[in-house]
């Protein structure tokens, strides 16, 4: 993952549960809606396989990594397949460490503000506030009080519509999931669908970041 590149469109997308019937077309109505990060959860049937296949699909288009990481098993079967960037749920210090001393982006998860900063001591290239609808948009403008230097990752609750007020209060990044990646859409293939939310939230991310 380049850093820099990716804080110029800081969001990811969360593939989970995805097959490998739909994650070529998927990964093509991705790129043609412009979105950079996607992450392919390792608790999806097959993660390791699907993360290969996505890698060898965008052909450097995209930005892949893995999500759900829970132990250096997961970590080291989604960095074999090409994952290049580590998220997790919450903070797994094994994990962590291995990523920092290797130079791998990683984004452990966190919620109280004791765990945000044990998960930023840790090494965290940003902290995945997570799920960041328990407390909504005004949680992070507290947290970045004590955090100013901290880096921090709206994730579970972001979407078009509030996605300027998480960023506007302290949110560095954001993510989305099921809100785009939905059962029904990928079970219909209704990428049409797809293609619009994603443009959709990056419209939004564009608009958060313009300098009034």
């Amino acid at each position: 993952m380049n850093l820099a590149k990716f804080k110029q469109q800081p969001i990811i997308g969360i593939m989970r549960g995805v097959n490998f019937e739909v994650i070529n077309p998927l990964l093509e109505t991705v790129i043609d809606a412009g979105l950079q990060t996607i992450e392919i959860t390792m608790n999806t049937d097959g993660a390791e396989q699907l993360i290969r296949q996505a890698v060898k699909k965008a052909a450097g288009r995209l930005t892949i990594g893995a999500g759900t990481v829970l132990d250096l098993e997961s970590l080291h079967s989604a960095l074999k397949a090409g994952a290049t960037f580590i998220v997790l749920p919450t903070l797994v210090p094994e994990v962590v460490k291995y990523c920092v001393t290797n130079k791998i982006p990683v984004f452990p998860g966190a919620l109280t503000p004791q765990e945000i900063f044990k998960a930023w001591q840790a090494g965290a290239t940003m902290v995945k506030v997570f799920p960041a609808k328990t407390f909504g948009p005004e949680y992070f403008k507290e947290l970045k009080g004590p955090f100013n230097n901290i880096e921090l990752m709206a994730c579970g609750g972001v979407s078009p519509a509030n996605l300027k007020i998480y960023v506007f209060n302290g949110a560095s990044a954001v993510t989305f999931g099921s809100s785009v990646f939905r059962a029904d859409w990928l079970a219909n293939r209704e990428f049409p669908s797809i293609n619009r939310r994603i443009s959709q939230y990056l419209k939004a991310l564009i608009n958060s970041m313009v300098i009034v």
